[in-house]
């Protein structure tokens, strides 16, 4: 039976249209519609989504080439794997995935096994001749992506060149976006760049990029609009190549927006980080939903310290999410006074699997490392499903050229 056959029986067998079965795999209607129709096939998370869902033998699926994805592109600064998941489920082959962090590393080589991950600094992998490296000509690479650390620069004149932001890691990102010459790049970083240094750390990167060859763009994106169950703001940063006419245009918003309780529904058990006894019973005194503001005047002050004086907002401090709000921005250590996350009815942070749920990964996506570097991955780590949503924005720019 062909795959499109296969996929048609199941959804009829089980009386779903193509939106529902698509909801249930984590996938789009239009994903769906074109692996009916054998435009495309579905990719590896997809596939084993199906298998668990559906009860179907993996064996009719995986025989079937789907791994292999049409658009290639090459990620910098991948961390744990979160911006290159979502691109794979848009529709990308990842020909080159780079991250200094051997525990990141790791995880993605664990993950995916096949895909040509190199655990070294950046700096080393510019001085590479990658096209030899990828067999791929100049200009033939679909897509460079990656987040690079918001850096300040020395601003020697009042437009810098490439040759001015030497020794940042944004420097190197734009070596390498020169070397290889792709149609289009992804950046994406904290939202505090737009603002940062009066707006001049962007505008440099900007200049970098136009005078590299590239029309830019950009915007700043929250994961809660795109299917993730988590307040969390990004810039991202698209770039096309001066010659290629065509426009990009942002993901459209979801029109529902989930919550804790969307995220974490049958959630599996995992480790996770715990409280010391004096801070779980604070927290022990605080309500869902709620944060200091709740607490005791006498424990309020004793806990805040300092901080109780200034007033103001402050209300991530003490602060438990409740099942009805997504969760505010997953960060990298999750015991952290200023920024506590507690869970909604226990007295703890989150686990390893409930983070990196709210974060958008599949169940099976393992981390390695210690607790601390799990931790660490998955909050720095750009959430799948927005990935995924702007991967599929870049691929429609993309199909056009082609």
């Amino acid at each position: 039976m062909e795959l499109a056959q296969l996929l048609q029986k199941t959804i009829h067998d089980n009386g779903l249209n193509q939106t529902s079965f698509a909801k249930s795999i984590n996938a789009t209607q239009a994903q769906v519609s074109d692996w009916l129709s054998g435009k495309s096939k579905p990719n590896y998370e997809n596939l084993r989504s199906i298998v668990i869902n559906f009860s179907i033998d993996a064996n009719k699926l995986l025989n079937v080439d789907t791994h292999k994805n049409t658009f290639t592109h090459v990620e910098l600064f991948a961390g744990a794997g979160g911006l290159a998941l979502g691109l794979e489920q848009a529709g990308f082959s990842n020909l080159l995935s780079n991250d200094f962090d051997k525990d990141s590393c790791n995880t993605l080589k664990t993950n995916r096994p096949d895909w040509n991950v190199i655990c070294d600094s950046v700096e080393n992998l510019a001085e590479q001749d990658l096209l030899k490296m990828l067999n791929i000509k100049e200009g033939e690479l679909d897509l460079l992506s990656g987040g690079y650390p918001c850096q300040s620069f020395s601003y020697a004149g009042k437009r810098l060149g490439l040759n001015d932001v030497r020794g940042t890691m944004f420097y190197y990102y734009a070596k390498i976006l020169k070397q290889l010459k792709p149609k289009m790049f992804l950046a994406e970083n904290v939202k505090g760049l737009v603002s940062h240094d009066g707006g001049k750390t962007l505008q440099t990167m900007i200049n970098v990029f136009e005078e590299i060859g590239y029309r830019v763009q950009y915007k700043v994106l929250n994961a809660w609009d795109y299917g993730v169950a988590e307040k969390r703001e990004r810039i991202v940063i698209v770039g096309i190549r001066n010659d290629i006419p065509v426009e990009f245009e942002y993901p459209t918003p979801y029109e529902y927006k989930p919550v804790l309780r969307d995220a974490l529904k049958n959630v599996p058990k995992s480790e996770g980080a715990k409280y010391p006894q004096s801070k779980k019973e604070v927290f022990d005194l605080v309500p869902p939903g709620g944060c200091w503001r709740d607490l005791p005047e006498d424990v309020a002050r004793a806990y805040m310290k300092g901080s109780y004086n200034l007033g103001g907002g402050k209300t991530g401090m003490a602060r438990r999410i409740s099942w009805d709000e997504p969760s505010l921005t997953i960060l990298c250590s999750p015991c952290m006074k200023q920024t506590d996350r507690c869970h909604p009815d226990e007295t703890r942070p989150f686990t390893i699997r409930e983070s990196a749920r709210i974060q958008s990964f599949p169940d099976s996506w393992q981390f390695t490392g210690s607790l601390n570097s799990k931790y660490k991955q998955i909050g720095n780590a750009v959430p799948v499903n927005l990935a995924k949503e702007i991967g599929l924005s870049i691929i429609k720019v993309l199909k056009e050229i082609k």
